[in-house]
């Protein structure tokens, strides 16, 4: 009976730039761009997740079902600690919407306009069910973000945000710095 999950040999084919101990990728994930990719230690990427483009994953991150990471050239960096819930979409690269331009991946480049900008979920973020992160967005370090909001700019840091678009509605704890403080020290 074989996992569900890809193993050290099988992550090794699949072309993955870089990647660590404990990592756990779903078979039934797709990669594009594997070349692009790297990923920490004690990663855990779930079923139906999409990754595509330049993508940098730091150590003890969960990517949950059915989340996509669009990195295409100016990519995507997940930092320890960090976690998207499931059906959570980060785009690093976008079609214009103005109607200056011609939109989808079918048209000449010469035809279109794109926003794009790197995107960074900084450590101890979390990003809930069904958002959508789109370009040149950094979710700084410990912020929350309630499902179902769009982000369209850069957070506080410590911060919950909530809506669409996201908006700060209060301030997080930080309690959890002692608690990785712990947990690190108790895993040597």
């Amino acid at each position: 009976m074989g996992s569900n999950f890809y193993s050290e040999y099988e992550l090794e084919k699949l072309g993955i730039k870089s990647f660590g101990k404990n990592v756990l990728i779903s078979k039934k994930a797709s990669i594009y761009g594997a070349k692009n990719i790297e990923i920490g230690n004690n990663v855990r990427i779930d079923d139906f997740c999409i990754l595509s483009g330049k993508i940098k994953i730091g150590n003890y991150v969960h990517v949950a079902a059915y989340s996509a990471l669009f990195g295409a050239y100016e990519g995507i960096e997940l930092c320890d600690f960090s976690g998207l819930s499931s059906r959570v979409t980060i785009y690093a690269a976008s079609d214009k919407y103005d109607g200056s331009c011609l939109t989808n991946p079918t048209v000449s480049e010469e035809y279109k306009k794109l926003d794009k900008g790197k995107i960074i979920v900084g450590r101890h973020a979390i990003v809930g069910s069904s958002c959508v992160v789109l370009p040149s967005v950094t979710i700084n370090e410990g912020t929350a973000v309630g499902a179902l909001s769009l982000i369209t700019k850069s957070t506080e840091e410590w911060s919950v945000y909530f809506g669409s678009p996201a908006k700060k509605i209060k301030n997080r704890k930080k309690d959890l710095l002692k608690l990785e403080k712990d947990f690190l020290e108790n895993e040597k």
